[in-house]
């Protein structure tokens, strides 16, 4: 059995401490030891994207990293986006524009888009589709995610503009 380390990082803005293997995969840390169930296990390949988290500002699949590079990480998942009384606006738009089936792949397609929507704030539906490739839905077709993305970035911008005037 290996030694178990300390691990310090920031989840969804709270400060967190857990006591696990160097070598755990983080979405297991997360799972199992935190109780953060949005990110998904899914292919434990990094092939489908269900596990995707915003790390450190950057998109990473959290099958794909081991709980020691995660470090003093600032970490953030879908539920640290909004809250059930509250929901982010990425989150209102997947609602509202039907962007979820079966929701397996909906967190990790919510958190990509928010990084997303982070790196470039006025996506075409090309950029889109792009920004999403590595986030894999088997139900929808993409369409309705492309739209609630796009209906995001409009509803952002919307947002931001009024903040600006004010």
């Amino acid at each position: 059995m290996m030694e178990k380390v300390q691990l310090n990082m920031t989840v969804n803005g709270k400060e967190v401490e857990v006591l696990t293997e160097p070598r755990q995969l983080l979405v297991h840390v997360l799972r199992e030891e935190l109780n953060i169930t949005g990110p998904h296990v899914g292919c434990e390949s990094t092939h489908c994207g269900a596990c995707t988290i915003d790390m450190n500002e950057m998109s990473v699949k959290s099958c794909s990293v081991f709980a020691a590079q995660a470090q003093g990480a600032n970490i953030t998942t879908v539920e640290g986006l909004g809250s059930p009384d509250g929901l982010h606006i990425i989150q209102e738009m997947f609602k509202e524009h039907h962007g979820l089936q079966c929701g397996y792949c909906t967190p990790g397609m919510i958190t990509r888009a928010y990084r997303l929507l982070q790196e470039n704030s006025n996506p075409t539906e090309e950029e889109v589709r792009f920004g999403i490739s590595g986030n894999l839905c088997r139900c929808t077709g993409y369409q309705n995610i492309v739209k609630a993305i796009m209906a995001s970035a409009d509803k952002l911008n919307e947002t931001s503009e009024m903040k600006e005037s004010a």
